[in-house]
């Protein structure tokens, strides 16, 4: 095979050459991904095979059932009918989770938090996966293996290495704004009760005239924000590993139930087309300025599991499980996710994960001709396993969930169009410049402690770190350069 500067070429596992590994395939610049990317698909789902039987990502985590309620009126921006009246209650439930660690990794850890959401609607299940942060460190679902295989262990080490998370972030300068958010006094919460979720990805909602219009969720804690020290989460990571899981327990155990004031900020379609930066940019949040949040509901978790294994272990969450009213965006990472969260389940769980208790709908009733498989119980007796049939199946009613995005150009491996304001820097900048004095501190502290630990002879990885957290702010390039050399003597 032939080589690239003195390297061997990346290719396939077949061993065809891979043209782009930093940008996938899509219907022109700003369109949807496309099936035929085989590069794509092929890393996404060899990476959901890589573990066995836990989640390869978010493999940590509790859960709990609650109940959503409207408070505010969307109608004029949706038809989704769970949310078509004021006052409205629909079944959820939520599990929280850390990214990286494993099944018995420890709760207090640095490191983002997933707010998975399932709504038993009465048009079938919703699921909406999010972050307790606004953005995330990549923009494009080829990278996130390659993502996730710098937060694990290392094939030679098997530990976590400093010198591959950093090489991975100062290589991909998107990641600048996340990573500060990270390193920040969010970055450990204290408890699952006092963070914040978020939708992160952009969604789509479409109202009864067929208007479209641009969506993020937020939820924001009716319990204050809470975050612990680094020496706060060693110490409680020793003495409790348990520590996230069993507070959401006992709190609500004491009829403490824990609540989410719920928001989204509405993005008129055709605004997103001359936004001042691309609005589908995972790596980005759209200003409070520019599309204030709306209040819209209230979420409330009120009854545990009975069961750990059964209905936390078990449940699955995909965002590709969308009802009326409410469809997918542009976002590449959404686009990828798609496919992948499902593609996971499948495998982890078996093909019949979506009719396990907590995870089949608890309103609706699914009718499909999907038959067969791991964990089948035979629901569908003798009818038909072919559509059309004249055996009176379920057929399909002619209407899309969502409206159609209109897409232009060629097909290829572009990158993400850019707006007039877009660049990888701005937001974290803008970020840091919101901290007080004290968290500053702690922020500098926080990132020169995780970056001393680079290997000696890899100051490269070191330099090109801080100099992408300088060209978000000067001060905070210059304090953390200070920092690290203190430490690194």
């Amino acid at each position: 095979m032939a080589t690239q500067n003195g390297r061997p070429t990346l290719t396939t596992e077949s061993g065809a050459p891979v043209a782009d590994n930093q940008n996938s395939e899509s219907a022109g610049p700003g369109g949807p991904l496309l099936v035929q990317d085989q590069q794509l698909l092929e890393k996404l789902a060899r990476f959901n095979r890589e573990r066995i039987p836990e989640r390869v990502v978010h493999a940590r985590g509790a859960g709990a059932y609650g109940t959503f309620t409207v408070t505010g009126d969307v109608t004029a921006w949706t038809r989704a009918d769970f949310l078509s009246a004021v006052g409205k209650q629909t079944e959820v439930f939520a599990r929280f989770s850390t990214v990286a660690g494993n099944l018995g990794a420890a709760d207090a850890v640095r490191d983002p938090r997933g707010f998975a959401l399932k709504f038993y609607t009465e048009e079938g299940n919703y699921d909406l996966v999010g972050n307790n942060t606004p953005v995330f460190f990549i923009k494009d679902p080829s990278k996130f293996p390659d993502f996730i295989h710098t937060q694990k262990r290392d094939p030679y080490t098997g530990s976590q290495e400093a010198d591959n998370v950093w090489d991975f972030w100062g290589l991909s300068p998107e990641s600048t704004h996340q990573v500060t958010w990270l390193f920040g006094d969010r970055g450990i919460p204290s408890s699952y009760r006092h963070m914040n979720g978020y939708s992160s990805h952009t969604y789509q909602w479409t109202n009864e005239a067929g208007e479209a219009f641009w969506v993020k969720y937020h939820f924001k804690t009716d319990q204050g924000i809470a975050g612990l020290t680094a020496q706060e989460a060693t110490a409680l990571a020793g003495l409790d590993p348990d520590s996230h899981q069993r507070d959401l327990r006992e709190a609500i155990e004491g009829g403490e139930f824990p609540s989410w004031t719920v928001q989204v900020q509405v993005m008129p379609a055709a605004d997103a087309a001359a936004y001042r930066f691309n609005p589908f940019d995972l790596t980005k949040v759209w200003p409070h300025a520019d599309y204030p949040p709306i209040e819209i509901g209230r979420l409330e978790l009120n009854r545990n599991p009975r069961n750990v294994f059964a209905e936390v272990e078990q449940s699955v969450f995909s965002p590709a499980h969308f009802v009326p009213g409410i469809g997918p965006s542009p976002d590449k990472m959404l686009q990828g996710r798609l496919f992948a969260y499902g593609d996971a389940h499948r495998y982890r769980v078996g093909i019949n994960a979506d009719q396990l208790p907590v995870n089949r709908p608890h309103v609706a009733e699914a009718h499909t001709y999907g038959r067969d498989g791991h964990l089948y119980d035979g629901r569908h007796a003798g009818a038909k396993n072919y559509e059309p049939n004249s055996a009176n199946g379920p057929v399909q009613t002619g209407r899309p969930l969502w409206a159609a995005t209109e897409v232009s150009g060629p097909t290829g491996d572009h990158a993400a169009p850019l707006h007039r304001e877009d660049d990888d820097f701005a937001q974290a900048g803008d970020l840091y410049r919101l901290m007080t004095e004290v968290e500053k501190e702690r922020l500098v502290d926080n990132l020169a402690g995780s970056l001393a630990a680079v290997s000696a002879g890899r100051g490269d990885i070191v330099e090109r770190a801080v100099g992408n957290f300088r060209r978000a702010d000067a001060d905070l390039g210059s304090r953390l350069e200070a920092a690290v050399k203190q430490r690194r003597g």
